[in-house]
């Protein structure tokens, strides 16, 4: 699979894309069980680093939300 400095480079479009391509190769089967193991990997990696741009996102937004409300808010909490 890629190692992790490319998995940290990866954009949020590009992991979606390559995760909704993995979910497709498991649905459609054919592949052996060592073949699904790695996709299934691969998918998990691929959830965490969309996972992270949306959190990211999330706090940027809240701090943008907070900041014209007058507030400051963690940017590593979930806002509520």
């Amino acid at each position: 699979m890629t190692s992790k400095v490319t998995e940290e480079s990866l954009g949020y479009e590009q992991a979606r894309d390559e995760l909704i391509e993995v979910v497709r190769r498991l649905e459609a089967g054919g592949t052996t069980l060592e073949e699904s193991l790695a996709l299934w990997e691969r998918g998990e990696e691929l959830a965490k680093v969309c996972r992270r741009w949306l959190d990211g996102a999330r706090a940027r937004l809240d701090a943008a939300l907070a900041e014209e409300e007058g507030t400051v808010v963690d940017a590593g909490g979930d806002g509520e």
